[in-house]
């Protein structure tokens, strides 16, 4: 075997520096760079897919807190004017008294009704834009696209409390 005689040895060891400076020249000046330049960039990406994440988790709830400052807000007016009209119709008699605390009965119970619908719809909005944002942050994870039975049991199990 002429690679085991020793008359070769130095035109071998000689060519293995030579391929060996070789390709460690191209893998550092080449390909190590772009992996590099890859990696950062899908850093980059990510970060800037968890800034957009948290910005509209926080816009999630600060329409959360408009919503909930509307319920107070509106909990408030019927307040006011179950206090009126209780008022003025203390002034009346028992029978226009009757008629007007169950109009207004009716009144508060609306006010309650456009209240709950209005918050209904507000977290309505909270669990798609948390539902859209978990699809496409995944999505951008791993690239492929996520199932809509699987990401809402996964948004059911996230809201669900820990010991239940």
């Amino acid at each position: 075997m002429p690679q085991f005689e020793l008359a070769n040895w130095p035109g071998q060891i000689f060519w293995l520096l030579i391929t060996f400076a070789v390709l460690y020249g191209v893998l550092s000046r080449v390909f190590i760079p772009r992996i590099r330049h890859a990696i950062d960039t899908r850093r980059g990406q990510i970060a800037g897919d968890m800034a957009e994440a948290r910005r509209l988790r926080d816009e999630a709830e600060a329409q959360a807190e408009i919503a909930d400052a509307q319920m107070a807000e509106g909990r408030l007016r019927a307040q006011h004017l179950a206090a009126d009209a209780k008022a003025k119709s203390a002034a009346d008699s028992a029978n226009r008294q009757a008629a007007l605390e169950t109009e207004l009965s009716g009144k508060l119970d609306e006010a309650e009704t456009r209240i709950r619908a209005s918050r209904d719809q507000a977290m309505s909005q909270v669990r798609g834009i948390a539902s859209d944002t978990g699809a496409a942050i995944t999505e951008k994870l791993s690239g492929k696209a996520v199932d809509a039975r699987e990401l809402d049991r996964a948004m059911l199990d996230v809201a669900a409390p820990a010991g239940a």
